[in-house]
This record gives C-alpha cells, structure tokens and sequence, in this order.
C-alpha cells in the first residue's frame, strides 16, 4: 500500500533526522503538527437546504514566525493531506529564508458544483470557526487548490468584522487595490523556472533554450510557468490537464510547443482545456498520464501530489534528465529513489514552488506597512530570493554529496531546530 502524504512528509524528515542527527526531542516535536483544528461548517445552499462541510486548519511549526500555509477545496482533501503539506510549509519557508512556519488548511467541498453564494458561506464558515487561532501574528492563510482571491476576501471582510478592526495582512493572495500584491499571482509558477534555470546553469550547464518540457497541470502554478518558459525561449512540449466534463485528465501536446495565451485563451477557470478547440489550433490530445513518457529533457509535475509514484515511474522517458517538483509532494519516495538511480536529477517542491509562499510574505510586509511596491520591483525581489535559495541547496548538495531535497532538508530543518532550541523548546 503507497503511503498517504503525511507518511511521506514523515518518510523524508526521517531521512534528514538521521543524517544530521538529529536528537530524539528534535525529532518527536518536528514529525507532528503543534496544533490542529478539525471543525464542522454549517452553510444554507441556494435549494435552501443545510448541508455541513468539513473543515481544518493544522499549524505544524511556527519557531521562526507566524504559520503560513493555503487553504484548499477539494472534494478528496484529508486532515492526512493537509498535515503533509503544513509540514511541507514549514520546510518551504525556512528553504527560501523567511520568518515564518508552516501551516495549511482545508475544507471537504468541490467548488466547481457550487454556486458562488454557496462557496462565500463555506468561506464566511471556515472564518468563523478558527478567527481566535489565525491573524498577522498567528498564522496567516492564503489560496490554494481551487481556492482564489475572492474567496480571501470573503475571508477577510469576515475577519474583520469579527475583530472590529482592518487587519489586511491578516491573508494573502487578495486581489490589488483591496491589499494584494501585484505579481502575486503569477509568482510560484515564475519561481519554478527560476529556479529551473539555475539548476541547468549549476546541474547540467545548460541553458533554458537547449532544452524541451512537459508540464502536469494547467491550473495556476502550470500556467504561469509556461509563460515564464515561452518568455525565455524553452520550449513546452505538452501540458495535462483535468476535464471536468469528462472527469479524467487529458494531456495536450504539440511538437512545436505549448503557447500560454492560446491555450489560456481556450481554457476555464478550473484549468479544463476546450477540447475541440485544441485540436482545431494542432494540439494532440492523449492520455492524461502520457505527459511523462514523452521524450523530453525536463518534467514538470505541477498539479496534485503523488503524480510520479514507484508504480509509474519507470513509464518516464529516458530522455528525461531533470524533475522539477512545481506541485507539492508529486514524487513519492520510492519513486524518487529508482529515478535517482537511473541519474534524474530532482529539484524538490518546497524549493521549486516556494516562489508564492516568498511573495505571500512580500504582499504580508506591504500590507503591513501599508505601502505597496511596483510589479518590477516584487519580481526582482522574488528572483533575487529565489536564485540564493537555490544556489545555497546547490551548493550543500555538493558539499555533501547528497541528492537536492536532500541538501533542502537539512538546510531547512537546520534552520528550524536552531529557532526551537534559542526558544528553549528542544535541547
């Protein structure tokens, strides 16, 4: 049986735990959440029935700040799903260097069947149940898996009107002009080819332009890296997607490359390309799995996790030299460990996509200080970060002769158990 992925998350601090060894209360405070809320949203629906939602907000670590994490809708989600990923959080955010910890959230729903007064009510709802345990200086939440800047608004106008005071940085991921921060939106998917580009430059000297991609997902993190890639010349072979309409994914591919505004342009706001139209504009349309059999040099999982497992992994091409992890946790350990044999070189999630989590914490800063910055200067700011996190992992990996997530890990939970040992939590 494959693990679920706290088990994973737990899997790969292991891991690290004994390579630094690490010592037992270390471990015993780290491997568990510290906090975690399970609760019960009560919403009338349109049909003017009641129906309850479940809900969750778990806080792994918050020794170098408040928590941070997103606040996901799925109809799939589990407290096991959003322990892993507050736990990813943590690593995330001391991987890029920020004065934060890590948390997320969730609530069982799929928002594609429900009406936007509906979804406003699960949002006023999940507010309701945790305003005394999240804020500024708390834990502060922000979009994710089908989730948006709307409802973070919602969000917040029912925070404030709780607490009876504005307190914009409160959540992340607004829309500009009511407390977002421009560039926001496109950030995780431009930080994955940053730091796509520096892994060429430092792994494989090679440069973006020598190289052909496949990407896993077209929802937000997907779209935006695909820009970014046209914008600097690399080549995106295919992308998959999930077809709402048919409930299975789809892969989309064109040998002269995958182009952001036409396929955006063809596509809703859950990421479901318009099939006939992209047959009409040459795209081949294929299994949702065949995105990594394709002969490329680079892959991109950028949906949900567990896309790459070690029931699937030997399905990937053996042109394929380098997995950039844009989505969080889609490379199960026991996959990861057969690709690494074979020479794949593995550029972990918490620091591809740390890129949102680093201009969440830009948009918190300027909210605070309520004065906010220019797109140009968010972007240089957030390649500036992204590059020095990077290089830093490049760098451990090579003096340590260990594997990228690796390298990530023990520069993070380093940093992590300093912060818990100055405050006296640990030895």
């Amino acid at each position: 049986m494959s693990q679920n992925p706290f088990q994973m998350a737990q899997a790969q601090f292991d891991r690290v735990a004994d390579l630094l060894n690490l010592p037992q209360d270390a471990r015993d405070l780290l491997r568990v959440p510290m906090r975690e809320y399970h609760f019960s949203i009560p919403v009338r629906m349109d049909d003017g029935s009641i129906k309850v939602f479940r809900g969750f907000r778990v806080l792994h670590n918050d020794s170098r700040g408040p928590g941070k994490g997103g606040i996901r809708f799925h109809p799939e989600e589990t407290i096991d799903t959003v322990r892993a990923l507050a736990t990813w959080m943590t690593w995330k955010c001391a991987v890029a260097n920020l004065p934060l910890g890590g948390a997320k959230g969730g609530v069982i729903c799929d928002p594609r069947k429900l009406s936007e007064r509906e979804q406003e009510g699960i949002c006023r709802g999940w507010i309701r149940q945790v305003a005394r345990n999240v804020g500024n200086v708390q834990d502060v939440p922000a979009p994710d898996v089908m989730t948006n800047g709307q409802h973070m608004v919602w969000m917040l106008d029912e925070y404030e009107t709780i607490h009876g005071h504005k307190e914009p940085g409160f959540i992340t991921g607004k829309p500009v002009g009511i407390g977002g921060s421009k560039a926001r939106t496109e950030a995780t998917g431009y930080g994955v080819v940053y730091t796509l580009r520096e892994a060429l430059r430092t792994q494989l000297n090679k440069t973006l332009k020598d190289v052909t991609v496949a990407v896993q997902g077209f929802g937000n993190v997907a779209q935006y890296t695909v820009q970014m890639l046209n914008t600097l010349g690399c080549t995106v072979k295919a992308v998959s997607c999930f077809d709402s309409a048919d409930k299975c994914a789809y892969t989309y591919k064109r040998e002269s490359g995958v182009l952001f505004d036409e396929l955006k342009s063809i596509t809703d706001k859950f990421g479901t390309v318009d099939k006939e139209k992209a047959a009409e504009l040459g795209y081949e349309r294929l299994d949702g799995n065949a995105w990594m059999s394709l002969p490329v040099d680079v892959l991109i999982p950028a949906a949900l996790d567990r896309a790459i497992t070690e029931d699937n992994c030997d399905k990937v091409s053996e042109t394929v030299k380098m997995i950039v992890e844009g989505a969080n946790g889609p490379t199960t350990p026991g996959a990861e460990a057969k690709l690494l044999e074979r020479g794949v070189i593995i550029v972990p999630d918490f620091l591809a996509n740390s890129g949102g989590v680093t201009c969440s914490y830009f948009e918190q800063v300027q909210c605070n200080m309520n004065y906010f910055w220019e797109r140009e200067e968010v972007l240089e700011k957030l390649e500036k970060s992204m590059v020095s996190a990077a290089n830093a992992v490049f760098d451990m990996a090579k003096e340590r002769s260990v594997s990228l997530r690796d390298a990530a890990y023990m520069i993070s939970i380093d940093r992590v158990v300093k912060a818990c040992r100055m405050r006296g939590w640990i030895r």
